[in-house]
């Protein structure tokens, strides 16, 4: 037997483990976004409070840093339902 037959047998035995991995990442991602933008969300209304002039330079930095996060997280979400699914 080959060590490329070995190691691709190893591989398949595991994919069980890889989809409960994929699943597990893509809630982790999912939740951990969620925990980012609602921090987000928080600390600009804090300096909202704080600086009401302000306003719109906090509001663009916050909609930025927001759309940055999403980005990730759908890009962590889109390559664990790649490997739930192939």
């Amino acid at each position: 037997m080959s060590l490329l037959s070995i190691i691709l047998q190893a591989a398949a035995d595991m994919a069980p483990f890889a989809k409960f991995g994929a699943a597990l990442g893509a809630g982790i991602a999912a939740v951990g976004a969620g925990i980012g933008i609602g921090n987000i969300g928080a600390r600009a209304l804090e300096s909202i409070a704080r600086q009401p002039e302000a306003v719109g330079d906090i509001r663009s930095n916050m909609i930025i840093s927001a759309a940055l996060i999403e980005g990730a997280a759908f890009f962590a979400i889109v390559v664990c339902l790649m490997i739930l699914f192939i």
